[in-house]
């Protein structure tokens, strides 16, 4: 080891020596410098301006990043033609030039590599593809690769029966990154697609698009080990053992899991719907493999377990028909004109723009309580995920005011006191007394 560290720094001395510390080649790193830095300062008021007029644009978001990326190269573009062109004067003068040459090598590159990783969707890892191929390219202009590549060679480890070497395990990850942006891409567009399929439900919709996400990263993620040498079979034998120990660790979240993949199948609860499961009542607005999301009125959003939604009592408000009717009680007095105050209550609904016209509003006599004539009102509404407390408010203010405007009382509790005929009641008055 210490032999091939050794020769390693050798061979980077004596390159050093003979690609970098000679005239020559310091008056190419001055016009490469020079000309890069005149670039960036130059190109950076057009570039300004040319994002915003890219995001005002109407493009979608994958057109967007190409174009982005475009602007972003403008200056490296720039710098490779200059490049070129002082190439050809110092080759026109009997100088080599080949470090400006590399340089406009490395531009290419650069270029090549920015629109490549526009339309990749994770920024950290298209940063980290980004470094490592530039990297891989500089290696390469300048001569370094083969030494690198000998040295990372040689430096072997053992796992088990498996041998590796440093080279094949950093193409393993390098490979591992490309095939999963290649699932993401793959797994993007057809999940898009599948949403504007109209003649698929909302819960077969993400049902679908989580399968082939799954699917897709299953087939990367086996292909990059596949490419390093891991043995597949050996990999499923010990997987099947150990995922027989992890199972009963994991038994709540696999249930979880499995839960929702039946409520995705059987369409019980589907994203938009509204819900009222242990006292939370909301919007569906996502289902996961673990819980679904959701939103209540107060900005709250509850995840609800998918075990939870399967085992317990669910009441789905929108499940078939999104017709949702609604009980308002209200007492009167009992010396009050029923009729009269059942047609105020019909006229209060007037107006209210979420309360449905068909069915039609009606008023209904449910009982004589102790103190009160009991009435209902019910009403209709298609918007339950609006709220329901929201309307009931508006109504019941609405005949608070028409029933004060026609005399219409509101019961308040009564009792009658019956004495008997033999029965005595002794009333006693008590004052404070003087102290004065």
């Amino acid at each position: 080891m210490e032999q091939r560290i050794e020769a390693a720094a050798a061979f980077l001395l004596d390159w050093l020596k003979t690609n970098v510390l000679t005239w020559e080649t310091a008056a190419q790193w001055g016009c490469v410098l020079a000309f890069y830095l005149l670039g960036v300062l130059a190109w950076r008021g057009f570039e300004k301006r040319l994002l915003a007029a890219v995001d005002r644009s109407h493009a979608n978001h994958l057109v967007r990043s190409v174009l982005r990326a475009l602007v972003d190269i403008g200056n490296v573009a720039g710098f490779f033609v200059v490049m070129l062109v002082c190439e050809g004067v110092f080759s026109a003068l009997g100088y080599n030039g080949r470090l400006l040459n590399a340089a406009g090598d490395l531009a290419l590159a650069w270029i090549a590599i920015r629109l490549l990783t526009s339309v990749m969707p994770n920024r950290a890892v298209a940063r980290g593809v980004a470094g490592t191929i530039w990297t891989v390219a500089a290696l390469s202009v300048f001569g370094l690769l083969t030494p690198v590549t000998d040295f990372l060679r040689g430096l072997n480890f053992t796992v088990g029966d498996a041998s590796f070497n440093a080279l094949g395990v950093i193409n393993g990850l390098a490979l591992a990154f490309l095939f999963i942006q290649v699932a993401s891409l793959v797994s993007q567009f057809f999940e898009g697609r599948i949403q504007r399929n109209q003649g698929l439900t909302p819960s077969l919709q993400v049902l679908l698009g989580k399968a082939l996400k799954t699917s897709f990263y299953t087939v990367a993620v086996l292909a990059a080990m596949s490419s390093v040498g891991i043995d597949l079979t050996s990999l499923a034998i010990f997987s099947s053992a150990l995922g027989v120990g992890i199972g009963f660790g994991l038994k709540t979240i696999f249930s979880n899991y499995v839960a929702g993949i039946i409520l995705l199948m059987d369409n019980s609860i589907k994203p938009g719907d509204t819900i009222e499961v242990g006292g939370v009542f909301g919007v569906v607005r996502d289902m996961r493999g673990r819980y679904a999301s959701v939103l209540t009125r107060s900005g709250k959003e509850h995840l609800i377990p998918n075990e939870l939604l399967i085992s317990g009592e669910v009441v789905n408000w929108t499940h078939n028909d999104r017709n949702v009717r609604i009980g308002i009680p209200v007492g009167i007095a009992y010396w009050s004109d029923v009729d009269t105050a059942m047609v105020l209550m019909e006229r209060a609904t007037e107006g209210v723009s979420r309360v449905l016209r068909d069915p039609s509003p009606t008023v209904l006599l449910s009982g004589f309580g102790d103190s009160s004539v009991d009435l209902e009102l019910r009403i209709w509404i298609r918007d339950a995920e609006g709220g329901v407390s929201n309307v009931k408010s508006e109504i019941m203010l609405k005949i608070w005011k028409l029933f004060h405007e026609y005399d219409i009382e509101f019961p308040f509790p009564q009792r009658d006191i019956l004495l008997k005929p033999d029965s005595r009641l002794a009333v006693t008055i008590e004052k404070g007394g003087d102290d004065g």
